[in-house]
């Protein structure tokens, strides 16, 4: 019965990893259908210099109450993050449209208006070197300039002079019949480009399309050398704000976000070289463990392979990632049998790492090769509530951010993983329990005191690994620009190789073991112990000395 459902579930995980490993990319493809929230976060990304945004909309649909409304409450918000911020303050009050705010911070508002059949963009706080176009954004190829405006479009005049979305390039004209030209600098246009215009009191006004009730624009926005940073994209609909009165709506959105050196963000580029390098180390230290083991091998348990396993497992999912992440960077979607890979591995890795921790703290192969029925149990708890762990972090990965169910999965994955690594501590909390009991009762207090110790120092190695893989590295991540956040990866996986590291000596197959030399001298001072007492009883062995038995005869014994 197992081995079949065992079959069936792996049968039926294939086909998930299949579509999911489609769904990860950096260009986003978003729908939404009879969506009823009020604000979506769409996105957050890492712009450098030359950087650019692209966001087309399509299939946009409103309920007719809607274009009653006098004030477009419908729109988009770009709004720059700052340190210490995880997101951008696009969360809100119940009765508070985020539109419809004024203030200081720097955001750019793109508010759809029904009646008037436009798009107004509203520019707050203060703005830099942000050039915003309509129609397909023209692609910067190095970060060796600034961005430069749109040039003349056939049929629409040259924009007004001194703004930042519609200066004249310099060099060209504004003839009615031209055709588009390329731009100065490093930027090229990229099909037909619209220059955004302004109504008579200066607004900056984009075109919105309509048709049969199905509304659709797009705009585009190149990031200057002072405008570095990330930033939040999201989508608002305040006519939803109040919870009594809520408005379904349909609305498909393309992402496209780039930086000069491909799709990543700037916190993700470095991500490449550091999870292969990272790969290359857990490699080497699960190859020297191996070669240990086959020098010890008269000592080695079980557990060690599954260690040695669990250090192979962690090698190959840093190498899928590396992968899966390059390509994302050149293409803007990963390989479907590479990402499929990085999942699978990702799967066995987290059930390895949680198992392995688990059997160590309750002493198996070592003290024990039984476990308690409390222990089983735990076991049949932990290992289902880490798979859960790990499905949910395979669908938060391959799920866009302005999904349904994206902050749901996030939720899950959080909550999971702090069950999970709460629930590995009691082995080692009974075990630690077990051998204070035992060395007052079982007449060898040496050894268990030592055993007591060892498991003490695991206990705290542990819990020092839980935080700082769950909560420092998180606590980094905020604190950091957004261009170093790649540091939150860099401490997860070195304080993982550490860990590994430190569990391997602590427990490493050696005849200085503590589970293996202390029992040993124990025996060896009993018999010690009680060879003096006759020889001194006796007095008729002066002079001979004590042979120390060998291994073997020992083990004979």
């Amino acid at each position: 019965m197992s081995g079949r459902a065992g079959t069936g579930a792996s049968r039926g995980l294939v086909p998930l990893l299949l579509l999911l490993g489609c769904a990860a990319a950096r260009i986003h493809q978003l729908v939404l259908t009879d969506e009823k929230r009020a604000d979506i976060h769409l996105n957050t990304f890492g712009f450098y210099e030359n950087g650019s945004l692209e966001v087309n909309v399509s299939r946009l649909r409103l309920s007719p109450d809607v274009a009653k409304h006098e004030k477009p409450w419908v729109g988009f918000s770009l709004s720059r993050t700052r340190i210490g911020e995880v997101l951008s303050s696009s969360g809100k009050e119940s009765h508070n449209c985020t539109l419809d705010q004024t203030g200081t911070e720097p955001r750019i508002l793109f508010l759809i208006d029904i009646q008037q059949v436009r798009v107004q963009v509203q520019k707050l706080g203060e703005q830099k070197k942000l050039q915003i176009y309509s129609g397909l954004i023209p692609e910067v190829q190095s970060r060796g300039s600034d961005p430069k405006p749109d040039a003349d479009i056939k049929g629409q005049a040259a924009a007004s002079k001194g703004t930042e979305a519609q200066q004249e390039a310099p060099g060209q004209k504004s003839d009615a019949g031209s055709s588009l030209k390329k731009p100065e600098g490093d930027a090229k246009p990229e099909g037909d480009a619209k220059p955004a215009s302004r109504n008579k009191a200066g607004e900056l006004m984009l075109t919105l399309g309509n048709v049969n009730g199905s509304y659709n624009f797009s705009f585009h926005i190149l990031i200057g050398s002072e405008a570095e940073g990330q930033y939040n994209l999201n989508f608002h609909n305040c006519h939803n704000s109040v919870p009594t009165k809520q408005l379904p709506y349909d609305i498909s959105v393309m992402i496209r976000e780039k930086n000069p050196g491909g799709y990543l963000s700037a916190a993700e580029i470095p991500l490449i070289k550091l999870y292969l390098v990272m790969s290359a180390c857990f490699f080497v230290a699960a190859t020297v463990w191996v070669y240990f083991l086959c020098q010890h091998k008269y000592s080695v348990f079980k557990i060690h392979w599954l260690m040695a396993a669990l250090a192979y497992t962690k090698s190959l999912s840093l190498l899928f990632h590396s992968i899966n992440y390059y390509f994302i960077n050149t293409e803007g979607h990963p390989i479907e049998s590479l990402a499929i890979m990085y999942f699978v591995t990702h799967l066995l890795k987290g059930a390895l790492l949680f198992i392995t921790i688990a059997l160590i703290g309750t002493g198996w192969a070592f003290v024990k090769y039984i476990l308690s029925d409390k222990e089983k149990k735990l076991f049949v708890i932990v290992i289902p509530l880490q798979v859960l762990a790990n499905v949910a972090y395979i669908i938060i990965e391959s799920s866009e951010e302005g999904s349904s169910d994206y902050a749901s999965w996030k939720e899950i994955l959080f909550l999971v993983d702090m069950l999970c690594c709460g629930s590995i501590l009691f082995p080692v909390v009974w075990s630690i329990r077990h051998l204070q009991e035992a060395s007052s009762t079982d007449g060898k207090a040496a050894t268990n005191l030592a055993k007591l110790k060892l498991f003490r120092h695991y206990y705290v190695m542990v819990v020092c690994y839980i935080y700082f893989s769950r909560i420092i590295a998180v606590l980094l991540r905020i604190a950091v620009p957004f261009q170093w956040q790649w540091l939150y990866e860099l401490l997860v996986e070195v304080s993982t190789l550490v860990f590994f590291t430190l569990t391997g000596y602590k427990f490493r197959p050696a005849s200085n073991n503590p589970y293996l030399q202390l029992p040993q001298e124990d025996e060896e001072e009993e018999e010690e112990l009680q060879m003096n007492q006759v020889v001194t009883e006796a007095g008729l062995h002066e002079g001979l000395s004590k042979l120390k038995k060998s291994k073997s005869a020992r083990e004979a014994v």
